[in-house]
């Protein structure tokens, strides 16, 4: 690998889905080291852009003269007026929906319940990403990826995390539960925003 890009995460999902997509630029990227020693800052930004520029300039501070990269992602469904947004992690817990539960879960239990009704014509959704780069405390670039979906009445398929049993793609005829591994990282909302950065970044 020719660059080293530091990812302000320790989620391996996240980790796969940057590195598949950076693979063909000759990029190398690693999680920030001692991350889970560093407190983490408060995320009380009200859009994906606040919240994944806030962590970028504030992880950066931790590693002098690093390229470091942030994101925050999530699920807007348009007939929740884009919720649940920045809050889709702890969706039903800002509810005290489901409380003690497996909270993707809960989450999805919640998200069915808020769409009952709702015909499938008007349950268009989408995972967006934003990411940040920053370097010693300055932001550098954002970009963005998104991967459009609709809502399911009811879970599909075992694979996935989130809201991929409840997430169904038209052109591929399967929720995103239902996707192998390596169908689902050239559909990554989180690769397509690290493909839309690169290019800010010159590489």
């Amino acid at each position: 690998m020719s660059f080293r890009l530091y990812a302000a995460t320790t989620s391996q999902g996240k980790l796969r889905d940057f590195r598949a997509a950076a693979e063909a630029h000759a990029l190398a990227i690693e999680p920030l080291t001692d991350l889970k020693t560093i407190p983490a800052p408060e995320e009380d930004g009200l859009t994906f852009a606040a919240n994944a520029i806030l962590k970028a300039v504030y992880y950066s501070r931790f590693a002098p003269g690093e390229l470091v990269i942030a994101d925050d992602s999530g699920l807007e469904v348009d007939a929740l007026d884009g919720a649940p947004g920045v809050r889709s992690a702890r969706f039903a817990a800002d509810f005290g929906f489901g409380a003690g539960e497996n909270t993707d879960q809960s989450n999805n239990l919640l998200l069915i319940e808020r769409l009952k009704g709702i015909p499938a014509a008007r349950r268009t959704a989408r995972y967006r990403c934003v990411l940040a780069a920053a370097r010693d405390g300055q932001t550098l670039h954002t970009a963005e990826g998104a991967v459009e979906g609709v809502i399911l009445h009811s879970p599909q398929g075992s694979g996935g995390f989130g809201y991929d049993p409840l997430f169904f793609l038209p052109s591929l005829n399967c929720s995103m539960a239902e996707l192998d591994l390596a169908t689902k990282l050239t559909l990554s909302h989180r690769g397509r925003a690290i493909m839309a950065l690169l290019p800010k970044l010159g590489l």
